[in-house]
C-alpha cells in the first residue's frame, strides 16, 4: 500500500489549507455514504479522500462548492424576474417622482393655498442655522392665547 502525502496532492490543489478543507469535506461525504472512486484498501476515510484527490477522480472545485454550500447558514434563492414592461414603466415613473420630492413649483403651492415668502433680508436661501432668522425662544404670551391652558401644564 502506497502512502498518500500532501506532496502528491499539492500539484492538484496548490494551497495546503484548501487541500485539507477539500479532503475533510470528501471524508465527510464518504462517511455519509457517497460512493468511492478508488479502492479502499483498508484505509480510513481521510486517506481515501486524499487518494481520490491525488488520482484526480474527484474534482477539487466540486469539493469546494460542496464545502461552501455545507457551511452556508442562509441560502439566497434566486427568484426569476418577470419581464413585464408595464411594471418597468411604473418603476421608472416612481424613480422620476422620487427625484422631485419636495420640489413643488410656485404654481402648485399657490393651488394648495400656500405662498412662497422671501426671507427678511431679501435672500431666497433657507435660514436654517442663520442667526438673523429670528429667535423663537422669546415668544410672547399672546402667541398662546388661543391654546387651552390645561394642555400647557403648570411649572409652579
Amino acid at each position: 500500500m502506497a502512502r498518500v502525502t500532501v506532496e502528491d496532492c499539492i500539484t492538484i490543489v496548490p494551497n495546503r489549507f484548501e487541500l485539507v478543507l477539500a479532503a475533510a469535506q470528501r471524508g465527510r461525504q464518504i462517511s455519509a455514504g457517497s460512493p468511492l472512486t478508488v479502492e479502499r484498501d483498508n484505509d480510513k476515510n481521510p486517506v481515501v479522500a486524499l487518494r481520490e484527490i491525488a488520482d484526480k477522480t474527484v474534482g477539487p472545485d466540486a469539493l469546494r462548492e460542496s464545502l461552501v454550500s455545507a457551511l452556508q447558514r442562509r441560502v439566497e434563492i434566486d427568484e426569476p424576474e418577470d419581464d413585464d414592461p408595464e411594471m418597468d414603466a411604473v418603476a421608472a415613473d416612481a424613480d422620476l417622482r422620487d427625484d422631485t420630492i419636495g420640489m413643488d413649483t410656485e404654481e402648485e403651492l399657490l393651488a394648495d393655498g400656500l405662498s412662497l415668502q422671501e426671507s427678511p433680508d431679501g435672500d431666497d436661501d433657507d435660514s436654517f442655522g442663520n442667526e438673523s432668522a429670528g429667535n423663537t425662544d422669546d415668544a410672547s404670551d399672546e402667541d398662546y392665547d388661543d391654546v387651552d391652558p390645561s394642555l400647557l401644564g403648570d411649572d409652579d
